[in-house]
């Protein structure tokens, strides 16, 4: 299959030439034996965004979330997590196979992909009507912004807030995974920080939306970061001259935030596109698109991805959807190419009652 338009996650994104000259001029050190520059350069803006104490740079996001768990949880502990959570569902089981979390599922009450406080609070409830030393110990909750399987779903701020209070009146911390919160700020207009909140900890990534080839961040308290710096190293995540890394993710910073809600945007004109195809496709809150096909159309969200596919555009397939992802390296000119091609491939799909296309 050739991929002409690649709309399968914002991770394809290939580095800018200024991402490419900042790696190759980037000053660096052992970041182990006594820090890198450009990676404490990194954290410490990084943090800043988001009204944190420390930074920590990881490999991936499935790392900083394993790491901030590990640091969180004692083993056999509860984490609480909204229903498909990335940490639930995407990571291999590491909260529970190598942090030793015990993972609950919370409910999407809110909206998709978010909770509601009672969701927290009826967990509290229940766990302190049953102080027994043999039941479970609920230490964290763990939310994820924006939500991926949700289709982006963010957590409102001022909701995030009532959140991370039901939590704390319970005793228990708040880690968010945050991978793609840069898309969450845009969508509600607010900084980083303010859609973070005051989480005990925030992962976010800096190659999804931001187009940087590698690399998240794990941000919190400096007595956290610390802790967490020796569970990086146990997970293998010691980086030496990172700062080749470090430093495509700053340029990222200065470039790709300013312009990121230019991909939500799009995200809605392929939408809107998509249900002028008699598709279901809700109009997308960040820029992930699911789209599902109607009730009548005949053919199912496997085999709209395979025609889809076979016409040269990239996506996946989630669960009954399929699911686009608008980015940086999808421009006006590149969403156009690929509506038509989305177009021509769905209207070539057999549907109940209608004639065979032309020409078969």
């Amino acid at each position: 299959m050739t991929i002409k338009v690649d709309f399968r996650s914002d991770t394809v994104t290939q580095p800018s030439q200024s991402m490419r000259r900042a790696m190759a001029e980037a000053p660096t050190g052992d970041d182990v034996i006594d820090r890198d520059p450009t990676v404490a350069e990194l954290e410490a803006r990084t943090a800043a965004l988001l009204d944190q104490e420390a930074g920590l740079f990881m490999p991936s996001g499935s790392m900083s979330n394993l790491v901030a768990l590990a640091t969180h949880l004692g083993r056999g502990e509860r984490f609480l997590a909204p229903r498909h959570a990335h940490v639930l569902s995407h990571e291999l089981g590491t909260a529970a196979w190598i942090a030793g979390g015990i993972p609950l599922e919370l409910p999407w009450s809110y909206a998709p992909g978010v909770p509601a406080p009672t969701d927290i609070e009826a967990v509290a409830a229940e766990e302190s009507a049953r102080p027994a030393y043999y039941e479970l110990i609920t230490r964290l909750v763990c939310l994820e912004n924006t939500h991926n399987h949700a289709g982006g779903h963010f957590v409102p701020w001022r909701l995030a807030g009532q959140l991370y209070d039901a939590a704390r009146a319970a005793g228990w911390a708040v880690h968010l995974d945050g991978a793609r919160l840069w898309h969450a700020a845009a969508a509600q207009c607010v900084s980083p920080a303010q859609a973070a909140g005051n989480a005990d900890s925030v992962t976010v990534c800096f190659s999804k939306g931001l187009g940087a080839p590698v690399g998240s961040m794990l941000c919190s308290s400096q007595a956290f970061i610390e802790r967490a710096r020796r569970w990086r190293k146990a997970f293998g995540g010691g980086l030496r001259q990172s700062g080749v890394l470090a430093g495509a993710a700053l340029v990222a910073l200065d470039e790709e935030l300013p312009r990121i809600d230019e991909d939500r945007r799009r995200a809605a004109a392929l939408a809107a596109a998509l249900r002028d195809l008699g598709l279901v496709a809700e109009d997308p809150p960040t820029n992930i698109v699911l789209a599902q096909p109607g009730p009548d159309t005949g053919f199912t969200a496997a085999e709209l991805a395979r025609a889809w596919q076979d016409a040269g555009v990239g996506c996946l397939t989630m669960g009954p959807a399929v699911r686009l992802v608008t980015h940086r390296d999808i421009d006006d000119a590149a969403l156009a190419d690929g509506i038509g091609l989305l177009t021509r491939a769905t209207e070539q799909l057999p549907r109940p009652g209608a004639a065979p296309p032309a020409g078969n």
